[in-house]
């Protein structure tokens, strides 16, 4: 799958809402399940925050995909 770039609205993105984002997870409480349960890396480490910040240059993975989230503009 080719990755998928996110452009910021803003300073950040909080992780749930940018898996919803990107179609990733189905809903919110999809995605801070799969967070909870250790499925998703940032910057290839596990996170396990649910509201952590992304931010522009961070790259998100999760089942075989990459999110690199870019600075808006």
């Amino acid at each position: 799958m080719p990755d998928i770039d996110l452009q910021l609205r803003g300073e950040f993105i909080e992780l749930d809402k940018l898996l919803k984002a990107t179609g990733l997870a189905d809903s919110g409480g999809q995605a801070r399940a799969l967070i909870a349960d250790g499925q998703v890396q940032v910057d290839g480490q596990v996170e396990l925050r649910k509201t952590a910040k992304m931010r522009a240059g961070q790259v998100v993975q999760f089942a075989g995909q990459r999110v690199r989230v870019v600075a808006a503009g």
